[in-house]
Parts: C-alpha cells; sequence; structure tokens
C-alpha cells in the first residue's frame, strides 16, 4: 500500500497531466497527445486511489471487481458505439458522474465515520457540501438522460414549454432552499434523510424539465453544459470525501465546460440565459411550410453528382461545410477521398468547421480526424469566413443552420445575428441534402434560392460516392 505523501505526489502528478491533457486537446494537432496525457494521468489517479492508505486490505476485491465490471463495460461501448453516435455517448457519460455524486452523497452522509470528530461548524459545512453535491449531481444526471434522449433521437428534439414553467422553477429553488434549511438542523440522520430525499426528485424534475425545454438547435450548447455541471458535481463529491484530486479535476472540467458553453452561444448569438430558458429549435427535419410564412425568392436548381465533379474539377479553391447529414450518413472517409483526388489535381481543399455543427462540440472536428483528413486544411469560422468570396466551389455536406444567410439578411429571423459560415459568396454553392427539409431550428433557408446554389439531393454518401468516380474518370 501506498503512504500518504507518496498518495499526494502521485496526486499532483496526475493533476499536472490533467492540465497538460485540457492544453493539448485545445488543438488538433496535439489531441492524441492530449488524450494520452489524459489517460496516463487517470491511470496514475486510480492507481493512487486504490492503493492508498485510505482502502482496507478487506475492501480491495470489491474496488477491484467493480473495476473490472465498469472497465468491460467502457471498453464494450467504446468498441460497439459509431463515431456519430458519439453526442449521446457523452451525454451518457456525463450522466454517469452525476450519479455517481448523488450516490457518494447519500453513502456520506449515513456513514458515521465521515462526521465523526467534527466541530459543530465544520459538521455543517460536510452536511453544505453533501447537500449541494447531491444538487448538482441530480440535476447532471437527469438532465443528461434527457440530453441522451433527445440526441439519440428517442425523445423529439421540440422544446416542451410548460405554462409557468419559470414560476415552478422558482417555487422548486424555493422548497430546496427550506429543505436545506431543514436538513441542516436536523437531529437524527432520518430526519436529514427525508429532506434530503425531497431535495433530490425535485432535483430531478427540474434536471429533466430544464433539457426538456431546450430545443434540438441549442443541443450543442446543452452537451457542453451538461458537461460543467458534471465537473462541478465531481468538485463536490471531492469536498464529501476530502480528496483533493477530485476537487481539482472538477473544478478544470467545470470551467473548462463553462468556458466552451459561453464560446457556443456567442457562435448563436445567444445568452447562456436564453439557453437555459429554452425554446430554440425543433427535432429537425421537418418540411418547409407552405403559405403563412413568405417563402425565399428565387428557384431551386438541381444538380447531378456528374455535374458537380465537374464544377470541381475546374475549380482552384474549393471549401467544404460539413454538418450533421454527413455524420449520418457516414460520408466522412468519401470525403477524404474526394479532398485527396482534388488536392493531387492541384485544387486548394480546405474545410469550414462551425462551432455548433454537429450535435456536440467538436463533433465534426472528431469525424474529420477518424477519416484522416490532413489538420492543417480544417479551419474555425472565423479563420475562414473571409475566404468565400475567392472561392470557386463551396460544398455544403447535411449542414443547413449553420449556413443560413437569414442570419444576415433577415432582422426578423429566430438566428438572427447568428454567426454562419458564408457559403453563398462563393462563385458556386453546393448543398447536399436528401430534400428541402428545414434544419433544427425548423426554419426556411433562402440559400436553396440563391442564383449561384445547386442542391444535389440524395444520401450524402452514396453522392459523394458518385462524384469520386466521376473525379477519377
Amino acid at each position: 500500500m501506498m503512504s500518504s505523501s507518496l498518495t499526494s505526489v502521485a496526486y499532483l502528478g496526475a493533476t499536472i497531466l490533467f492540465i497538460l491533457s485540457l492544453g493539448g486537446l485545445s488543438n488538433p494537432e496535439t489531441s492524441r497527445r492530449g488524450n494520452l496525457y489524459g489517460m496516463i494521468g487517470m491511470t496514475i489517479a486510480v492507481l493512487a486511489t486504490v492503493f492508498g492508505p485510505r482502502v482496507t486490505m478487506d475492501g480491495l476485491p470489491w474496488i477491484i471487481g467493480a473495476m473490472v465490471v465498469g472497465g468491460s463495460i467502457g471498453l464494450f461501448a467504446a468498441r460497439k458505439v459509431q463515431m456519430t453516435q458519439m453526442p449521446e455517448l457523452v451525454a451518457l457519460m456525463h450522466s454517469l458522474v452525476g450519479l455517481a455524486a448523488c450516490l457518494v452523497g447519500f453513502a456520506n452522509y449515513i456513514d458515521p465515520i465521515a462526521a465523526l470528530n467534527l466541530s459543530s461548524a465544520e459538521k455543517a459545512i460536510h452536511e453544505i457540501e453533501i447537500y449541494v453535491g447531491i444538487l448538482i449531481g441530480a440535476v447532471t444526471f437527469a438532465g443528461s438522460l434527457i440530453a441522451f434522449g433527445k440526441l439519440s433521437g428517442k425523445i423529439g428534439g421540440k422544446p416542451l414549454l410548460l405554462p409557468g414553467r419559470h414560476f415552478l422553477n422558482l417555487i422548486g429553488l424555493l422548497v430546496v432552499i427550506a429543505f436545506g434549511y431543514q436538513f441542516l438542523h436536523a437531529e437524527t440522520i432520518d430526519a436529514g434523510m427525508f429532506a434530503l430525499t425531497v431535495m433530490t426528485v425535485i432535483a430531478l424534475l427540474f434536471g429533466i424539465h430544464m433539457v426538456m425545454a431546450i430545443g434540438g438547435a441549442d443541443m450543442p450548447v446543452v452537451v457542453s453544459m451538461l458537461n460543467s455541471y458534471s465537473g462541478w458535481a465531481a468538485a463536490a463529491t471531492g469536498f464529501m470525501l476530502n480528496n483533493d484530486l477530485l476537487i481539482v479535476t472538477g473544478a478544470l472540467v467545470g470551467s473548462s465546460g463553462a468556458i466552451l458553453s459561453y464560446i457556443m452561444c456567442r457562435a448563436m448569438n445567444r445568452n447562456f440565459i436564453s439557453v437555459i430558458a429554452g425554446g430554440f429549435g425543433t427535432g429537425g427535419g421537418s418540411p418547409a411550410k407552405a403559405g403563412g410564412e413568405a417563402q425565399p425568392a428565387g428557384e431551386v436548381v438541381a444538380i447531378s453528382a456528374a455535374e458537380t465533379a465537374e464544377l470541381l474539377r475546374d475549380a482552384k479553391n474549393v471549401i467544404i461545410v460539413p454538418g450533421y447529414g454527413m455524420a449520418v450518413a457516414q460520408a466522412q472517409h468519401a470525403v477524404n477521398e474526394i479532398t485527396q483526388v482534388l488536392r493531387e489535381k492541384g485544387v486548394n481543399v480546405r474545410f469550414g468547421i462551425h462551432p455548433v455543427a454537429g450535435r456536440m462540440p467538436g463533433h465534426m472536428n472528431v469525424l474529420l480526424a477518424e477519416a484522416k483528413v490532413p489538420y492543417d486544411i480544417v479551419m474555425e469560422m472565423d479563420e475562414i469566413n473571409a475566404d468565400f468570396p475567392d472561392t470557386d466551389v463551396s460544398i455544403v455536406i447535411g449542414a443547413n443552420d449553420i449556413v443560413n444567410p437569414a442570419a444576415q439578411e433577415d432582422p426578423t429571423s429566430p438566428i438572427a445575428g447568428m454567426p454562419v459560415l458564408e457559403v453563398w459568396k462563393a462563385k458556386t454553392s453546393i448543398v447536399m441534402k436528401r430534400s428541402m427539409a428545414s434544419g433544427y431550428a425548423g426554419i426556411e433557408n433562402p440559400l436553396f434560392y440563391k442564383e449561384n446554389n445547386r442542391m444535389l439531393f440524395g444520401d450524402a454518401k452514396k453522392m459523394l460516392d458518385e462524384v469520386l468516380v466521376a473525379l477519377k474518370a
């Protein structure tokens, strides 16, 4: 078994590796190294905890057994889950962090040793840690499960807006505060357990209500927000267990998730409060409305795969904008093959990535990295937007709202002011979609009707395979 001082040194090393991991993950070129740092750091942290002074020999077999079961499930999921299912897997993992915080909180409260030899002030602080930890954990657990359902299509993306929902949330908060006071002044564990249970139920209901009220267009922000919540839940667990590593790691995850949520809200011209208030976006894929709304001026012009290949062959500069449709069709490998063929012909091919493309932060970057697309040609929106006027062909693969010119041209649009990739400024823009259905925000896209735009209808992978054959021919 490790001594207390050696465990502290191991925790310090793990903390440094976690910080280096976050730094590495901030850039696609160093992301593999960042992942490696994170894995090494977590291995050190787990071993230092398992073989540390707090674990007795009697409890060691139980811990190892739990690690084997959990590790087996994780390994199975990693091998089974497709890259297109990453958003819902991430949401599910967040739910497990919240559940762990709840279970640790309840176990810590009923453990007679945990509060042994504590002064009245220390006991009050310890109980506040338990109460807040379970509160955050329950909200994270329930909210993440709903997010999993929405991202996997098991729950519709349309927001559920209950009458007086903000008033209901306020009442819930006041009840939580009232029972918190009762919990802190409970004379017995049974009395405190009643208050803790009521608060947990309210927190679970709030987590469900909060995410159900958030529309599909905001789901990337929700994933990032839940990531932040899971970090704070882990930090609260660290306070309950008096574990410095959990506190630091949870704070790192919580703060980085909060910063990412802020960045993504800016990318959607939304503020965090309006996202939590919900109501933006439908389930996506709904047909464009006929009548009632003013239809965009212009005519939709279809194009074939052979004609698309001809335009690409004659182009000097091409920008590809991937979206969730590319993920669903699993077309990233076909995109990479086309990119290689064009680059061999001397065409300057680059990718434009919107911060909220897909269903989670970095979704498109992950898919392109899986297909071995070179990191140096994958550009963020701010880096590439000014280059569209000098671009011969811009190709949009299964994206909709992030290339919608209504964000700039229609002040009454729900996405007015949202930064978008200005694909319509290219000489020719080509949009690949199965149909004329609206995007996840559920609004019409005037891009489809612009004079220089062409629509390549069909499954993205099938169409790209046909384009690739025509290019090689």
